[in-house]
């Protein structure tokens, strides 16, 4: 399966991150059984990067480790179809994720798992957000998301 997954970043020294997520995210997709060529848009920034999106998007005023944006509104385990595809590329496009390394360094170290870990975490996390899944409370829809969460890092390697 050939995904595209394309990365921007607007930070130094984040080269080694992003052969990680170029490994990690479509191993997540592949993992939810997403057997369709996709595009998923990925920025690394920096606090300041991602707190002026998630102010201009969400009118969140702060900075935040992660922020997905779906393409489509999906219900977990839904998938969209064919039809979805870009004719001009025939991926599908997922939507976009932005990883902020700040909080990538800190709380791997917070966490004491490394920031290799947590951004894959943090990948696996944006790409289950991308396909419907979602964690607004503690409710059995936060603790089916982390259970896939750690289902996919286990097949990842990366179990806590």
């Amino acid at each position: 399966m050939e995904h595209q997954i394309l990365i921007d970043s607007t930070v130094a020294g984040a080269e080694g991150y992003v052969r990680l997520l170029r490994q990690v995210i479509p191993q997540a997709l592949a993992a939810q059984g997403v057997d369709f060529p996709c595009e998923v848009d990925v920025l690394l920034t920096d606090e300041g990067g991602i707190q002026a999106i998630n102010r201009a998007q969400r009118g969140m005023d702060r900075p935040t480790d992660v922020l997905s944006f779906p393409a489509f509104s999906l219900t977990p385990g839904a998938l969209p179809g064919p039809e979805t595809a870009d004719p001009a590329t025939g991926l599908v496009p997922l939507g976009d994720m932005v990883i902020c390394l700040d909080r990538v360094k800190a709380q791997g170290e917070e966490y004491g798992h490394g920031p290799e870990r947590e951004a894959a975490y943090l990948a696996v996390h944006s790409v289950l957000h991308l396909l419907g899944y979602d964690h607004v409370d503690e409710g059995p829809d936060k603790a089916r998301m982390r259970e896939r969460e750690e289902a996919i890092l286990a097949i990842l390697g990366l179990s806590r």
